[in-house]
């Protein structure tokens, strides 16, 4: 188990220094393949040593080995962030799910970044991510020979896809079709866990999002108007029930006296 979790984690790493280039390149249509990454200040290509996850942007101290421009602290954090998430999610769920939950978990960080940049969620990742997620899922169910799990992913995509769709139409400026197509994806994740993780994960989301806009308008920071981007707190919301979905529910069970 030690090794998975050292494995994973540096995968993580090395998705999250991957993810940084998407995040960049996909909102302006660029291709992530290539160029290679280079200094958007001086074009100047990054040298490998540089490359290095998290390691690279200390050694160069957070500015361009070549001008001097300042790095984003968000790479580091990316980077940081997707190792340690990847490594949460692979104490969390069995081994054959694996592959599709840490897909998911960096398609939603890459997204988060995204959104929270652009107000955008791009088909891009979105569409793509349908098939990529329903291949893994199935690969999952058919070592596990669990086939009900299948099942719920299926309903639980549909269910929340629809949920979204019908807020989208009934309140347009609160809520965008890219976050009911997101929907889809957080339905299908969840709905293979459980319908409990699919309940709660379905509304964690809208929770996290009235906390932070009560927050934003006691801080003075905005008012009822500010919009803010959605899909972080869908994604967030997401992982919330992945990794407390049973622990919340038995306590609940316990305080109704039930378990």
């Amino acid at each position: 188990m030690v090794v998975l979790l050292v494995f994973v984690g540096l995968l993580g790493l090395v998705v999250g220094s991957f993810l940084n280039v998407v995040i960049h390149r996909v909102p302006v249509g660029a291709s992530v393949v290539s160029p290679p990454s280079a200094c958007p200040n001086c074009d100047v290509r990054i040298r490998p040593r540089h490359n290095i996850p998290v390691v690279g942007w200390l050694l160069l101290r957070g500015k361009c080995s070549d001008c001097g421009a300042p790095i984003s602290v968000r790479y580091p954090l990316v980077e940081l962030l997707t190792g340690v998430l990847f490594v949460a999610v692979a104490l969390r769920v069995t081994t054959p799910e694996l592959p599709a939950y840490l897909y998911f978990t960096a398609m939603g960080i890459a997204l988060s970044a995204i959104d929270l940049e652009t107000r955008r969620l791009p088909n891009a990742i979105v569409l793509p991510s349908y098939p990529v997620i329903a291949v893994l899922l199935t690969a999952g169910a058919a070592f596990q020979w669990d086939f009900w799990a299948l099942l719920r992913a299926g309903i639980g995509g549909v269910a929340l896809f629809a949920f979204f769709c019908v807020l989208a139409v009934s309140f347009p400026a609160g809520m965008g079709f890219g976050d009911v197509k997101l929907a889809g994806i957080i339905g299908m994740v969840l709905g293979f866990l459980s319908w409990r993780a699919l309940v709660i994960g379905g509304f964690a989301g809208f929770l996290l999002g009235a906390v932070v806009g009560v927050a934003v308008m006691a801080a003075r920071k905005g008012n009822r108007r500010t919009a803010l981007p959605f899909g972080p707190f869908m994604v967030a919301g997401a992982l919330l029930a992945v990794f407390t979905a049973d622990a919340l529910t038995g306590a609940y069970l316990r305080t109704l006296g039930l378990f």
